[in-house]
């Protein structure tokens, strides 16, 4: 199984998440904070999964110059099912969703 590294909303986080430590990350995400608005899980390969405080969640990997994809109105759950599929690395299953190219609008 990879690697992958949690970062939480205002730091901190670690690697290999259990599923309790993955739903408080996004838990935080329920008190609004423009300039800390996102966390994300990333694999060892650099590819990242941010969910935002509105709901949207980015898929890119930055160390590649991969995506960047985005889907809208995701629920907590819909949430963890791509960081569970990021963690036993699947990510045919990720790039399956209907991700839409760029970042989208911030609402």
């Amino acid at each position: 199984m990879p690697k992958t590294y949690l970062e939480r909303r205002w730091g901190g986080g670690g690697q290999n998440p259990d599923e309790k430590e993955l739903r408080a990350a996004i838990a935080e995400l329920a008190t609004p904070d423009e300039e800390h608005p996102d966390c994300w899980l990333s694999d060892e390969n650099g590819l990242t999964v941010a969910a935002h405080q509105n709901g949207k969640v980015v898929l890119e990997n930055p160390e590649t110059d991969e995506g960047p994809w985005h889907m809208k109105s995701q629920s907590a759950d819909q949430i963890i099912e791509l960081w569970r599929l990021l963690q036993v690395g699947d990510i045919e299953a990720i790039r399956s969703k209907p991700w839409q190219k760029g970042y989208g609008s911030s609402s």
